[in-house]
């Protein structure tokens, strides 16, 4: 990791890569970053598990960054300042900060992690690994079909006829 990327200032976010999905935090200082965990998982925000992809709400947190990133990578990544313009810093902590121990609604596709903290950040949230998910599905469906279309193309094409039968 670059030095820029490892020394992270107040109001920036925090990219946890995990096994399947990134985790997001903002940092406010201090070590400590504020972030969302899903209500119904006991583990403090560590891994992924069905109940974090199909829970309804989650819990505002004030944690240690050590501690939300355990053994994973990280790394500072205001990926979105190219094309929107972050509030002021003092803004965006005392937004964040109003957040802490409350619960708040969390769905995987329209208001998870990266969502909050882009929302305190920048005023919008945004996921760019929910636009990526769903084009990847998208195009994994549409090649499932594609390929089955093929089959039966090439079936049709064989040259197998009814009179064949099947060897046992």
């Amino acid at each position: 990791m670059a030095d820029d990327t490892c020394h992270p200032q107040p109001g920036d976010l925090i990219e946890i890569d995990r096994r399947v999905y990134q985790h997001w935090a903002l940092y406010v200082g201090d070590g400590y970053v504020i972030n969302v965990t899903p209500v119904d998982e006991g583990a403090p925000s560590l891994s992924v598990s069905t109940t974090s992809i199909f829970t309804r709400k989650a819990k505002v947190k004030k944690q240690l960054l050590k501690e939300v990133v355990g053994n994973h990578k990280w790394r500072v990544n205001n990926k979105y300042d190219r094309s929107r313009t972050p509030r002021p810093v003092k803004e965006i902590i005392r937004r964040a900060e109003q957040w802490i121990d409350e619960e708040v609604p969390y769905d995987v596709l329209g208001s998870n992690c990266e969502h909050f903290v882009t929302e305190l950040r920048y005023g919008e949230g945004v996921s760019e690994q929910v636009k990526k998910a769903v084009i990847y599905t998208a195009s994994a469906v549409g090649g499932i079909i594609l390929a089955g279309l093929a089959a039966v193309v090439v079936k049709g094409f064989s040259g197998a006829s009814s009179k064949e039968k099947n060897c046992e």
